[in-house]
């Protein structure tokens, strides 16, 4: 299959190795030349873990017009707050209609995706879908090298049309199938983003050591305390609410991670300290990273107005944003995804119907 793989971050670099180690024509695409630098020269991706081996791939490129010459898939892996720029980019770009993956989508993120693709090119029509999370716990370890520590399964994969989903799963290289299940809604996958409770809360609260030169903690075993813990199970337990108002409920994050990863435990904290592949993850050793910046505006803002659009009480969602955007300086409602951004701005919310049937042709 002629797959590109747009992002060569993390889960990029992860992605894009084990398409191309299954015999898949690879085309990985990054904005910027200096990240890809040696890649562009070897064309030789270096994994090790889950997946092992030094793994050519087709091309590297930072020409999209070239990256997107008729692939029969793409795959998107880059931050989500990317979405809305790369549905416009790819919209212009784009001659054919291949399968558009979001590796996650986070929190509506195929809606998002889909409004900004059809605002620039509303003749083709592309199938558009979104994932709970990326397949993949790994790290990028150096520019052209990537260490894949875990293989999540049975992550949720959707559509908006969700009668779909198995047919779109079974329409995947046979090397992903096996990683997703279909969901019911992409209720599902977008309120079903757990990386918006894992993420966000405990890189603030950790602020001082992260901040701190003379210190690495380990993001999940160190930075995760019990009490940490306790709080992210009451912005879990909003989340979850917001499910259960919408129709399609969800699992809470300690029973995803004792389902995606087989393991044990009675709170989320026991889950994170039995968690092999969380041992070795170092935290992030700046507040400018993702974790806020990705996670604040593409998964909590959605989730609180959403959920106060429902009448729903989202006070610890709200304090997270709000420490976010003081401590940070930055108004993640405004740059967000707003009710605005998302087109639900006007009248009652009426997700179903935009989530379940707002494109006729997906």
């Amino acid at each position: 299959m002629k797959v590109t793989v747009i992002g060569a971050g993390n889960s990029g670099l992860a992605m894009a190795a084990h398409m191309s180690r299954e015999g898949h024509e690879v085309t990985l695409w990054n904005r910027t030349e200096a990240n890809v630098k040696t890649l562009m020269k070897t064309r030789l991706i270096h994994s090790e873990g889950m997946i092992e081996g030094h793994v050519p791939i087709h091309n590297v490129t930072c020409n999209l017009d070239e990256a997107l010459e008729k692939p029969e898939l793409i795959l998107i892996t880059t931050p989500a707050n990317a979405h809305r720029e790369l549905g416009c980019r790819i919209g212009r770009s784009i001659q054919n209609e291949p399968l558009i993956l979001l590796n996650p989508g986070r929190t509506f993120g195929a809606l998002e995706f889909q409004i900004a693709f059809e605002s620039v090119n509303p003749k083709l029509r592309p199938l558009i879908a979104e994932a709970q999370t990326i397949i993949y716990t790994c790290r990028k370890t150096e520019g052209d090298r990537v260490h894949i520590l875990a293989l999540k399964s049975d992550v949720l994969l959707s559509t908006f049309h969700a009668e779909s989903n198995e047919n779109l799963i079974a329409s995947l290289p046979e090397c992903l199938q096996q990683y997703f299940i279909p969901a019911s809604s992409m209720i599902e996958t977008s309120i079903g983003n757990v990386g918006m409770i894992l993420h966000s809360a405990p890189l603030l609260l950790n602020a001082g050591w992260t901040e701190n030169e003379s210190n690495i903690y380990r993001y999940y075993y160190d930075g995760i305390t019990p009490t940490v813990s306790a709080f992210l199970e009451k912005i879990d337990a909003e989340r979850v609410r917001v499910s259960k108002a919408l129709g399609h409920p969800v699992e809470t994050t300690r029973d995803w991670m004792r389902r995606t990863y087989k393991i044990e435990g009675e709170t989320l904290f026991d889950c994170l300290q039995n968690n092999e592949a969380y041992q070795r993850i170092e935290a992030p050793t700046t507040l400018l990273h993702r974790y806020i910046f990705e996670d604040v505006p593409t998964g909590l803002v959605p989730l609180e107005a959403v959920g106060e659009n429902l009448g729903l009480d989202m006070q610890y969602t709200t304090l997270v944003i709000d420490l976010a955007s003081h401590l940070m300086d930055t108004h993640f409602r405004k740059s967000g995804r707003n009710l605005n951004r998302l087109g639900l701005s006007s009248g009652t919310l009426c997700l179903h119907e935009i989530l379940e049937g707002r494109v006729g042709h997906a």
